[in-house]
């Protein structure tokens, strides 16, 4: 009797990118490449890719599939910002398409004056999954700058034709799913740091969180990696790598559940980072 064929979703190309909004030699794009194995299902860390420029972050994008990747970037903006500034918000490629040709200074400063506008401890506007996540507010344009971070990675996204469900119909064999390694960091270690872009403050009490953390991700996780990625993983003390993994090990999570682990109802502007759960007795689509 012939053997059973795999299933699609695990010969499916999984991805976890760590996303810099100006990538360069010192500060690249790390990629994680990896796939569930179809003996055992466990995740298998493939190879790590760096990507220092931003053509070459818009050729993988167009990379055939079938490959599904989760992107430590932010792919939408809180509905009540773009209301209130008056932006498009028919669609999010029309968003993306007006939100694109701002300069930084002209996002820095529309962003600026609506906190101005705002009292004290209220200053920015949240997407419905940011709190529930952890995650800084997307229109955030300082520590960490994740405003720009969009500004750069989602046009590259709608230019390449991907498919982001809840958002934009694409390519359904290229899936991009927006990430957030803090979510399985924060899972392990709580609100123990163990990265820092700081040469200052790469201490090794950093490096043995990276440690438990990779120890973690092989023990509990099923991730299975060599010697040469476990230390590549430890010693880099930005961090980026990590993430990369940490974003790879989600894209593997979300290719098993429904919907990739989106709730119902994600409102087409904003967005939703997968694997966070919508809040109980919330609107998960986030309108006022």
């Amino acid at each position: 009797m012939p053997a059973a064929e795999p299933s699609p979703r695990l010969r499916l190309r999984l991805l976890g990118v760590d996303f810099s909004s100006r990538p360069d030699r010192r500060k690249p794009i790390v990629v994680a490449e990896g796939h569930r194995c179809d003996a055992s299902g466990q995740l298998r860390l493939d190879r790590l890719r760096e990507l220092s420029d931003p053509a070459a972050f818009a050729a993988l994008l167009t990379e055939p599939g079938p490959w599904l990747g989760a992107f430590d970037l932010p792919f939408g903006l809180p509905r009540e910002l773009v209301e209130t500034l008056g932006w498009p918000n028919d669609s999010w490629a029309a968003l993306i398409a007006h939100y694109r040709r701002l300069s930084r200074p002209e996002i820095r400063a529309a962003f600026a004056a609506f906190c101005a506008a705002r009292p004290a401890g209220a200053k920015f506007a949240h997407r419905a999954c940011d709190r529930p996540a952890g995650a800084s507010p997307s229109m955030k344009w300082v520590n960490p700058p994740v405003a720009f971070m969009l500004h750069a990675g989602a046009p590259a996204l709608l230019d390449a034709g991907c498919h982001l469900p809840g958002l934009h119909e694409g390519d359904r064999s290229r899936i991009a799913l927006e990430g957030y390694p803090g979510l399985g960091a924060r899972a392990v270690l709580g609100r123990r740091s163990y990265k820092s872009d700081d040469p200052a403050r790469q201490d090794e009490s950093r490096r043995q969180a990276r440690q438990t953390l990779v120890q973690a991700l092989e023990q509990h996780d099923g991730l299975q990696i060599d010697a040469e990625q476990r230390t590549a993983l430890v010693d880099d003390a930005r961090g980026d790598r990590l993430d990369a993994v940490l974003c790879l090990l989600q894209a593997a999570q979300a290719c098993q559940r429904p919907d990739f682990g989106l709730p119902a109802g994600v409102d087409p502007l904003e967005g939703w980072i997968t694997g966070v759960a919508a809040i109980r007795g919330s609107d998960p689509i986030g309108h006022a």
